[in-house]
């Protein structure tokens, strides 16, 4: 795996967590119990801080980033903040946002600056969350610009549940805690 600092600061992962040595994890990046970051993501905590809760999976290709503070930007600039349970799915790009938990980003999509997903939101695939949007508890957004489609289904929310819990078992597997 790819661990970097950044100046003085150095990654934190919790227990069990998964890097693929095709990763790069770089600075003030916090990762907490059973996390797995796959193949080709970067998770880069230059300029603001990043903190990716429990059992979260963050799958091929994506890309993990923040927003310095300057004279175009928020004071203190922006950290992305990915709680519990989430799952971001291939190729997204998350930017200096608020993932709450078990919500689900599609492959392709891009979640921006300010915005928030809500607990069990549903960013379909390749829609463009724009900057201080929040996508409502439940909700199923798509497009560019993303737009509030529809509320989820009880079984689609178990869906949510269910694909961060398997994401646990397949890191387990590439790390050898369980049998394939």
């Amino acid at each position: 795996m790819s661990l970097r600092p950044y100046l003085d600061t150095f990654p934190s992962l919790g227990e069990r967590v998964y890097v693929d040595p095709a990763a790069t994890v770089i600075g003030a990046v916090t990762l907490g119990d059973d996390v797995s970051i796959w193949p080709g993501c970067v998770v880069r905590g230059d300029v603001n801080s990043i903190s990716i809760g429990a059992r979260t999976n963050v799958q091929d290709g994506t890309i993990v980033h923040v927003t310095h503070e300057g004279p175009f930007t928020r004071p203190g600039g922006l950290p992305t903040v990915i709680a519990n349970d989430v799952t971001i799915g291939h190729g997204a790009i998350v930017h200096a946002c608020t993932i709450d938990e078990f919500a689900l980003i599609g492959m392709g999509a891009k979640i921006l600056d300010g915005a928030r997903v809500s607990r069990f939101g549903f960013v379909g695939a390749g829609a463009v969350i724009a900057p201080g949007k929040v996508v409502g508890e439940g909700e199923l957004w798509v497009g560019n610009p993303a737009r509030l489609a529809r509320t989820l289904s009880e079984r689609e929310i178990e869906q949510l549940q269910y694909s961060a819990q398997h994401y646990v078992r397949l890191k387990d597997r590439y790390l050898g805690m369980t049998p394939g």
